[in-house]
């Protein structure tokens, strides 16, 4: 087995963790790998050093954050990803430091499932393309007023947003910025697309949830300073008066590894302080509202 290693240089626990997960892996016989600037901290090979198609499990030290930048870093690395969370939220990098070596032995006996979460791509009249994780942003930027996005699905329209602009996410994206923008909380296992205005005039503006087979369009009505597209907050493009911008389903896939001791509802009920008790009926032994 071979993993590459991806610390957070910004968290001042991810090479201390790192040290203890590589002498972990040693233990076990497992080869790792981390990035040429990684390297020589952690006294491992380099990255490079091995076929990209022989690496079974990439390990992320940090955040979602850390997880996105590697995704986009590295785009050629298709192992599903182990995230190791270091900082506070976190719904991707799920797995706490106190479950760390429990999960680390899950990974080397195997027990563990791989979810293979929808992915998008983006594209624009000039040829810039792009992919994301979590979602695209149309954004009005520098303009201070709200600005006019007319949407069409497949060739039909739908609406024109007045708004600060519109979200455009995955499920493994709803937790992020869409859902601080009032979106729905979609499972990340579900093949699915929503669109989420920012801030719209119109209170009946809600979100809009699509299958992923869908092509969507934006086109940019306002005539005013370009608006902003960025994706996974990760890059941005400038975006002029009419030009059109296209969203559909990638032919990729976000690789993410599900512990079967976790569950996404149980991270959710922690991340976002969800404080619903389960009532049990003793007498009737049936659950109740």
């Amino acid at each position: 087995m071979i993993v590459a290693l991806f610390a957070n240089a910004q968290k001042k626990k991810a090479f201390e963790i790192g040290e203890k997960i590589c002498s972990f892996f040693a233990s076990h016989g497992v080869k790792v790998v981390a990035r040429e600037e990684e390297a020589e901290s952690f006294n491992l090979p380099s990255l490079s050093s091995v076929n990209p198609e022989e690496i079974n499990f990439l390990i992320s030290l940090g955040g979602d954050g850390t997880i996105l930048r590697l995704v986009h870093q590295f785009p050629h690395l298709e192992a599903p990803i182990v995230g190791i969370n270091l900082g506070h939220l976190g719904f991707m990098a799920d797995i706490p430091l106190s479950d760390l070596y429990n999960s680390l032995e899950d990974l080397i006996k195997g027990d563990y499932t791989v979810e293979n979460r929808v992915m998008m791509e983006g594209a624009s009249p000039s040829g810039m393309r792009c992919f994301a994780v979590n979602e695209m942003v149309i954004h009005r930027s520098k303009n201070p007023s709200l600005i006019d996005l007319s949407i069409h699905v497949d060739g039909t329209y739908v609406n024109t947003f007045s708004a600060d602009g519109v979200i455009i996410s995955t499920p493994n994206g709803s937790t992020a910025y869409s859902l601080a923008a009032g979106g729905p909380i979609l499972t990340p296992e579900l093949e699915a697309f929503v669109i989420t205005p920012i801030s719209p005039h119109t209170i009946s503006n809600r979100p809009i949830v699509l299958l992923p087979k869908d092509k969507i369009e934006v086109q940019y009505l306002s005539p005013y300073e370009p608006v902003e597209i960025a994706y996974d907050g990760i890059a941005r493009y400038s975006m002029a008066t009419n030009d059109i911008f296209s969203i559909s389903r990638s032919k990729r896939t976000f690789k993410m590894v599900a512990f079967f001791r976790r569950d996404h509802f149980a991270t959710l009920r922690k991340k976002l302080g969800w404080s619903g008790q389960v009532r049990y009926s003793l007498l009737n032994h049936r659950f109740d509202d």
